[in-house]
C-alpha cells in the first residue's frame, strides 16, 4: 500500500532500535549501556562503540540535557512538514553523556540557545509511533 505524498515519514524499527521505539511508545527515553565497560551510547547498535562488547543493556535516561547546537527549519523538506514551520532541530547532550537529535517543541525561538536546559517530552505521531522530542526548561 502506498502512502500519500503528504504523509509524515515515520521511523522503521530494526533489530537494534526496536527496544528504543517500544520504550518511546511507553513515554520512556532509553539508551544503551555496555555490560562490559559501562559506556553509554546512542544511537542504538549491536555492539559497544568503546570495547566492541555485544552485551548491551537498555537503561532509562533522565530525559534532561543541554542544547549542543540547533537550527530553525523555515522551508519544509516535504509537504508533510509545512504545517510545522518554523520548527527547531537540535542536538541535545543528555546528562548521561550521549547526544541525540530531536525537535524542540513549542519553543519561543528567541529563547532557544546553545547550553539551554531541555527536558524530554513525547509526541505521538501515529497509532504505533511516538517520537522523543524536547521542550525548553525555564
Amino acid at each position: 500500500m502506498s502512502t500519500p505524498l503528504s504523509a509524515r515519514p515515520l521511523p522503521q524499527p530494526t533489530a537494534e532500535t526496536a527496544a528504543y521505539w517500544a520504550a518511546a511508545r511507553e513515554q520512556r527515553l532509553v539508551i544503551q549501556r555496555c555490560a562490559g565497560c559501562g559506556t553509554c551510547q546512542f544511537y542504538p547498535r549491536a555492539f559497544c562503540i568503546s570495547c566492541l562488547c555485544e552485551r548491551l543493556d537498555w537503561i532509562n535516561a533522565s530525559g534532561h540535557g543541554r542544547i549542543y547546537t540547533w537550527t530553525v527549519c523555515r522551508i519544509a523538506p516535504s509537504p508533510a512538514f509545512e504545517s510545522r514551520l518554523p520548527y527547531v532541530v537540535a542536538l541535545i547532550d543528555l546528562d548521561e553523556g550521549v547526544r541525540v537529535v530531536a525537535n524542540i517543541l513549542d519553543a519561543d525561538l528567541t529563547r532557544v540557545a546553545i547550553g539551554a536546559r531541555v527536558s524530554v517530552c513525547f509526541e505521538p505521531v501515529s497509532e504505533t509511533c511516538t517520537l522523543p522530542q524536547f521542550t525548553l526548561l525555564d
